[in-house]
């Protein structure tokens, strides 16, 4: 709970807050993603050449697409909302690779590799997802994810963090209530605003895994510019910029 709420903290954030306009439509980003290896290893490309990969939680396609284009045999791109599925679908065709990426709400089809990037933040069931992307992997599959940042990040409150760790000195109803004045889908809660942000830290990730089908095979911080010190346990819940992880079944 935060600090500063009621109708106190609103006039501070309408204040101090930046004024965002109510956004219309995404477009994909130029592809290939060149962050994918800062993502997922310097041998990325190489792991999933020819293999079937899911792209759990994919939006506008963009890094499904890029996937194809470096050589994977298969890409099934999956998310829940379906305007941003037919732009991913565009930008496939406009890629030429529709021929193997496909953009679905859902599939039974078993992945060599799942990839989750800048997602486990926002999944409103992390327990559920993981129980569902163990369901998806071949028996020697693999779960790739890379999330950031997690709660206690300066900025993990995302749209929220108008400044350092702001999302945790505001209520929850006082961000909120700023963020109506700009964004009208009637969110109510982190939870319910437009994908969603369900206050993760790395600790209770690691803790939901340990209760899932799946195991950490290793995970990774990037620390906040670089700085070593911030890998630490005791300093990276507010150092990590980046979490990176493989998960196996068990």
């Amino acid at each position: 709970m935060g600090l500063i709420g009621g109708h106190v903290g609103y006039q501070i954030l309408r204040t101090i807050g930046p004024r965002r306009n109510q956004t219309s439509e995404t477009v994909a980003s130029i592809v290939p993603d060149p962050k994918l290896k800062q993502f997922f290893g310097n041998d990325f490309g190489q792991a999933i050449q020819g293999r079937t990969i899911i792209d759990f939680g994919c939006g506008i396609g963009d890094q499904a697409v890029s996937i194809a284009l470096i050589g994977a045999g298969k890409v099934i791109g999956l998310d829940i909302q379906e305007k941003w599925l037919s732009i991913a679908r565009k930008t496939a065709q406009q890629f030429s690779v529709s021929d193997r990426c496909t953009f679905v709400t859902g599939t039974d089809e078993l992945a060599d590799i799942i990839l989750s990037k800048d997602a486990f933040e926002h999944y409103s069931d992390p327990a559920a997802t993981l129980r569902r992307m163990s369901s998806l992997l071949k028996p020697d599959g693999f779960v790739l994810a890379a999330f950031g940042p997690t709660w206690l990040h300066p900025y993990g409150g995302h749209l929220f963090s108008v400044f350092p760790w702001a999302h945790l000195l505001f209520s929850e109803r006082a961000l909120i209530r700023w963020r109506s004045d700009f964004k009208y889908d009637g969110a109510r809660r982190f939870s319910e605003v437009e994908g969603g942000l369900n206050q993760i830290t790395i600790r209770k990730f690691e803790r939901i895994v340990g209760d899932s089908p799946l195991k950490l095979e290793w995970l990774d911080t990037v620390p906040i510019k670089g700085a070593r010190f911030l890998k630490s346990r005791v300093f990276r819940e507010v150092g990590s910029s980046i979490v990176r992880c493989k998960l196996t079944l068990r």
